[in-house]
C-alpha cells in the first residue's frame, strides 16, 4: 500500500517545507487517519501509543489554523508532565520553523511563575503547559484563553490517572464553547469516554494500533567505567 503523502494535504507551502526539513514525507497512519478531520476543524478523539506520530498531527492541525497577526492564545495543549509538555513545545516549534514570528509559550510547574507571566504580557499563539501551572495562571488572571481555537489534551487518560480531573474541568471551563478539541489517549475507559461526550462536539474516532518500527526509534546507550577519583575530571 502507497502511503498518504503530506504534500496531498490542503497545508501551507510554508508548512511542507518544515516538514521537508525534518525529514518527514509520508504520513504515519495516525496522521493519515486524522490530520484530514482535524483541518476541517473537526473534533478528534484519538487512541494511538508513543510513537505513533500523534504530536506532528495535532501540531500540523492547530498550526494550520493560526492566525500569526493576532498575538492572542489561540492554541492550548495541555499534558500530563513537564517533561511530556516540554517535547511537545519543542515539537510545535519545529512544525512552525518557517513560519514567521510564531510565538510558544510553556506554563509548567518546577519554573519560576514571573518569566512565564511576563512572556503572556507579550503576547503569545499557542501555549503548551501542565494543569497544574495553567490552573495557576487563570486564578491569577495571567492567562487570557478566551482567544482559544484548538484544544489538546494530550495523554488524556494519564492525567485522569493523575487526579487532575477536576483541574481538566475547571480549565476546559474558561475556554470559549466554540473551539475545536483534539483528544489523545492511549486507552480509552470509560472515564476518557465520559470526558469527551462532556466537552467533544460529534468527534471523530481514531484508533491505531501500530508504532514507529524499532529502527526508527533506537536508543544507543554507552556506559563508562571509571575509578572513583576520575568522576569530577
Amino acid at each position: 500500500m502507497t502511503p498518504a503523502l503530506f504534500s496531498t494535504l490542503p497545508i501551507a507551502p510554508t508548512q511542507l517545507e518544515a516538514l521537508a526539513g525534518l525529514g518527514y514525507s509520508a504520513m504515519t497512519p495516525v496522521q493519515a487517519q486524522s490530520l484530514p478531520a482535524i483541518l476541517q476543524r473537526k473534533d478528534v478523539i484519538i487512541q494511538a501509543k508513543t510513537g505513533s506520530g500523534k504530536t506532528a498531527a495535532f501540531g500540523i492541525g492547530l498550526l494550520h489554523h493560526l492566525n500569526p497577526r493576532f498575538f492572542g492564545v489561540q492554541a492550548l495543549v495541555m499534558c500530563p508532565t513537564r517533561e511530556l509538555a516540554e517535547q511537545v513545545g519543542e515539537a510545535i516549534r519545529q512544525l512552525a520553523s518557517r513560519m514567521r514570528n510564531i510565538k510558544v509559550v510553556m506554563l509548567c510547574g518546577g519554573k519560576p511563575f514571573g518569566p512565564q507571566r511576563d512572556s503572556l504580557e507579550h503576547g503569545a499563539h499557542i501555549v503548551v503547559g501542565t494543569p497544574g501551572r495553567i490552573q495557576d495562571h487563570l486564578q491569577r488572571q495571567t492567562l487570557d484563553l478566551t482567544s482559544v481555537a484548538t484544544f489538546v489534551l494530550d495523554e488524556a487518560d494519564r492525567m485522569l490517572d493523575m487526579g487532575f480531573a477536576e483541574v481538566m474541568a475547571t480549565i476546559t471551563a474558561a475556554l470559549p464553547k466554540k473551539r475545536q478539541t483534539l483528544l489523545l489517549s492511549a486507552t480509552f475507559p470509560d472515564d476518557i469516554k465520559k470526558m469527551s461526550r462532556a466537552i467533544q462536539r460529534q468527534p471523530i474516532e481514531v484508533k491505531v494500533d501500530t508504532v514507529l518500527t524499532h529502527d526508527e526509534t533506537v536508543v544507543e546507550q554507552l556506559f563508562f567505567e571509571i575509578q572513583k577519583h576520575e568522576r569530577n575530571t
